[in-house]
């Protein structure tokens, strides 16, 4: 993504610091998106991140960021109802929490953002994060210009805002720890080894309130335009694994994403999409999806980076 320095250079106050920036970056769209209830709407959104970042005298990196977002997301989703849910919810219950009447009506909004320092020894950070198992194992491939329900994500069990994580890499090798606040007894742990033409990782992580747990194995492979990536979660509230997989083929200017997703057993979703990279930090995206028990969903529009 392309960034638009805001400040260079910051003259030290004290010997402490070296030199200090501050970035501006951000990504929009606007497009069409058919819902579950049949019905086409615009839909919009703009967000800007601010990242700043620097330097002591002695090497320690240091930093920030956070990020402003006006015009939800197509889906408005209510955070309270959400948190609620099992980690394989009924589509009825999905349904329940979220709605397609965001992105028409706009608004304002701020992520908690993240602050961190780094060096040798690693990278320490703090705030709106996803814990360890969801940095290094990830999820496979979604479709669409909005997302549309983000159904190739299987889920992860999570931790609050002001949570902390420790990443460290070696060569080709990966390591990963998180807790959530203090009082959530809430951890995660995980490890992954990639190289350019492939990746695999594991994760575990643990929900303190609830004593549930969750063990995640990710993958990814490179075949020339194609790169597949698999994921299975085993938790320990649910007897059926979860799995997703996706297939991204890239020729020329265009990039074909399909992916297909059980979600415990509970239900399935699969989708296709397709970008086409228009230049400059703009793309032609757009992508259908179905979710079982719920009726196809599309988006079409026009995605930008700043």
């Amino acid at each position: 993504m392309k960034k638009i320095l805001l400040a260079t250079t910051l003259l030290a106050a004290s010997t402490g610091f070296a030199a200090a920036e501050v970035a501006l970056s951000g990504d929009a769209r606007m497009g069409l998106i058919l819902g579950s209830d049949g019905d086409a709407r615009f839909t919009s959104r703009a967000r800007v991140r601010f990242t700043m970042s620097g330097t002591t005298d002695g090497g320690l990196e240091f930093g920030a960021s956070f990020r402003a977002d006006q015009a939800p997301a197509a889906f408005s989703v209510d955070e309270d109802c959400v948190d609620a849910l099992p980690a394989a919810p009924d589509p009825e219950d999905i349904l329940a929490c979220t709605s397609t009447g965001g992105g028409a009506t706009g608004g304002t909004n701020m992520t908690a953002g993240s602050v961190y320092i780094s060096g040798a020894f690693g990278k320490l950070e703090m705030g709106d994060l996803d814990n360890a198992a969801n940095t290094l194992v990830g999820n496979v491939s979604g479709v669409g210009m909005t997302g549309l329900g983000d159904q190739n994500e299987l889920g992860y069990l999570g931790q609050d805002d002001t949570g902390i994580r420790y990443t460290y890499t070696a060569g080709a090798i990966s390591f990963a720890l998180s807790a959530g606040q203090i009082e959530s007894e809430d951890y995660s742990v995980a490890v992954k080894y990639a190289t350019d033409a492939y990746s695999v990782a594991l994760g575990y992580e643990n929900e303190g309130s609830s004593d549930e747990d969750q063990l995640s194995l990710g993958g990814s492979a490179t075949f020339g335009a194609a790169t597949v990536k698999a994921v299975i979660n085993d938790w320990s509230e649910d007897e059926d694994l979860a799995y997703a997989v996706s297939v991204d083929y890239t020729t020329g200017a265009a990039t074909i994403t399909a992916f297909y997703a059980d979600h415990h057993g509970e239900y399935n979703a699969y989708g296709l999409g397709a970008a086409y990279d228009l230049g400059g930090g703009a793309k032609v995206v757009g992508g259908v999806m179905k979710r079982e028990g719920v009726d196809i969903v599309a988006d079409l529009g026009v995605s930008m980076s700043f």
